[in-house]
């Protein structure tokens, strides 16, 4: 593609790359905009890259072919490799956010599995079987007016996924259904993922106001929970030696295992599941084996935990690429899948797991406000809402209760959104 007159040509795989970083320049600008203290955050590259690949998808493809020698050696044959390099972006940025994510939670997630099952974990498990069950709901109201109903199932568990805020569940959702279906489940999510990020940013907000709280009395109610770290460094053999001073090998390690165990596929057995296999997808692999290193902290005399700011930045560029490549290649197919009905399941799938979920912490595991609302915040997997959450409670302590929940909330959504799949 010829630019500014030729003077500026700009072909193939440098065409792609300065989209991504357009992309990327543009959805931040759009992510800092903030009205009343709320933001989209990486949201906005997300929705950048829709918005891009519904309106520009059609000029990246003809920069991307591949012409090859016809089989039977008459002329060339012209492939577009679009969308595999769109696929390659994203699982790269997939693998990179999820491995890092396992890396932060692990020091807290047996822990806290063992010590606060009761309320903090018990309670992820009801909010994301409440989101599951709110999307069932949604089918037998649904299936009717749907031509396909396979396809109905993708676009409703993409739009679980985006109700709830999960890249995660996003991914396992698009390995697990058949790949005509994919562009189904990132439309679905990116329909969702607006009220998904505002919605709970909003409730955080809301509810504190409407139960009349007094903040000062409900800080003081604040549970902490130890992080764990400590111990890792105080039970080390002599000096730990690391691959590097970044830990980005370890990072490597963990998520090299991850893929090659997300690979194994399962047969399932059973009535209408011939043929049909189960595995943990690079999303579960990646995240279960960075979940264990997080947790141990170091193998021998081996450190096997990366820098925390190395942490972060590979879970924000990871999240960055993985929205990125599924974006644009959902963009390009928008239009045809959009229906407002659509939106409301997905403000439904929001709404319905905060609710069900804030009254089950409430009455039943009898949680102080703060504690709940943290937890509610790690069972819908929002980021976003737990910075919303601090600034309302005054303090971080309230993180303590998001990152408790946050672990199994995340593998929970993963498994509801294949088995919905399979049994739908």
């Amino acid at each position: 593609m010829s630019l500014f007159g030729g003077v500026i040509s700009v072909t193939g795989i440098g065409f792609l790359m300065l989209s991504v970083l357009a992309i990327c320049a543009v959805g931040y600008a759009l992510g800092r905009i903030t009205i009343k203290g709320v933001s989209l955050g990486t949201a906005g590259v997300f929705i950048i890259a829709l918005v891009f690949g519904a309106l520009f998808f059609r000029f990246i493809e003809p920069q991307l072919v591949l012409k090859t020698a016809a089989a039977d050696g008459a002329g060339t044959v012209s492939v577009s490799y679009a969308s595999n390099a769109l696929k390659i972006i994203e699982n790269l940025g997939l693998i990179l956010f999820v491995t890092a994510v396992g890396f932060i939670a692990g020091p807290n997630f047996f822990k806290n599995l063992k010590k606060n099952f009761k309320s903090y974990i018990l309670l992820g498990l009801v909010i994301i079987l409440s989101g599951a069950l709110a999307c069932v709901a949604c089918f037998f109201i649904g299936r009717g007016a749907e031509a396909d109903p396979k396809e109905f199932v993708a676009m409703l568990v993409g739009i679980l996924s985006g109700s709830l805020t999960s890249t995660p569940a996003f991914s396992a959702a698009k390995a697990t259904v058949l790949p005509q279906y994919e562009d189904a489940v990132t439309v679905g999510h990116g329909i969702a993922y607006l009220f998904g990020v505002v919605g709970v940013v909003l409730f955080v907000q809301l509810i504190p106001k409407l139960v009349k709280a007094d903040m000062a009395e409900e800080r003081a109610k604040l549970v902490h929970v130890d992080d764990g770290r400590g111990g890792n460094e105080k039970k080390a053999p002599g000096k730990l030696f690391s691959l590097d001073k970044f830990g980005i090998g370890v990072f490597a390690l963990a998520a090299a295992l991850g893929v090659l165990i997300g690979a194994v596929k399962i047969p399932l057995t059973g009535k209408g599941l011939s043929g049909t296999t189960f595995s943990l997808t690079t999303t579960g692999g990646a995240l279960i084996i960075s979940l264990i290193f997080g947790h141990f902290g170091r193998f021998g005399r081996l450190s096997v935990t990366p820098d925390k700011k190395t942490l972060e930045v590979f879970r924000e560029t990871g999240l960055m690429l993985f929205l990125i490549g599924a974006g644009v290649a959902g963009g390009a197919n928008f239009v045809k899948y959009f229906k407002a009905v659509y939106f409301l399941y997905g403000v439904a799938m929001t709404v319905v797991p905060m609710i069900i979920g804030f009254i089950f912490a409430r009455y039943v595991l009898k949680l102080s406000l703060m504690n709940n609302l943290g937890s509610i915040t790690g069972g819908m997997t929002s980021t976003p809402a737990l910075g919303t959450l601090i600034n309302v409670a005054g303090t971080d302590d309230v993180a303590s209760a998001y990152a408790a929940t946050y672990p199994i909330a995340l593998i929970a959504v993963v498994l509801a959104s294949q088995f919905l799949i399979l049994l739908l």
